[in-house]
């Protein structure tokens, strides 16, 4: 009985320390983002959350108003069209509460574009939950002149 449970023991380490390895290795495969943000918003630390669990690795840099609007500006991000953080990955500009799984299919599917928006802060996109409120939001394409497509539609 005891050879059993230590047999069943040992397994189920193993089974384990792969499910670890295995998220360690997506991890690495995942690119890395660099976000920018304001130091005193929340909820581009709780977007940040979300990123992670999904298995990316991140960079956040905290800068001042003025040098984030700036920036916004110089990544081809328009006034209407940004958010609290700005995200590089992979090459895009990811802007706003921009959904994982989006972002993923933009990295899958590799359209010739800047990238990636959710204007403003749509309550119930990720980073922007409170409780059972949602409010419909779409992700944009951001191409690159400036102009926008529907890339995917939140209910």
């Amino acid at each position: 009985m005891d050879s059993q449970m230590n047999r069943r023991a040992f397994l189920l380490a193993g089974a384990a320390a792969a499910g670890l390895a295995g998220k360690g290795a997506a991890q690495a495969l995942a690119p890395r983002m660099q976000v920018y943000k304001s130091p005193t918003c929340g909820c581009c630390s709780a977007w940040i959350e979300h990123a992670e669990r999904a298995g990316f690795a991140v960079d956040a840099q905290n800068l001042d108003q003025d040098t984030l609007y700036a920036l916004k500006a110089r990544l081809g991000i328009a006034p209407e069209m940004a958010s609290c953080h700005t995200t590089l990955v992979d090459g895009y500009v990811v802007e706003g509460h921009v959904p994982v799984r989006d972002i993923q299919r933009l990295l899958a599917d590799r359209p010739d574009a800047l990238g990636l928006t959710v204007p403003g802060m749509p309550i119930g996109s990720p980073g922007m939950e409170m409780g059972d409120q949602r409010e419909a939001f779409d992700t944009l394409l951001v191409l690159r002149d400036g102009t926008t497509e529907v890339f995917e539609r939140h209910a």
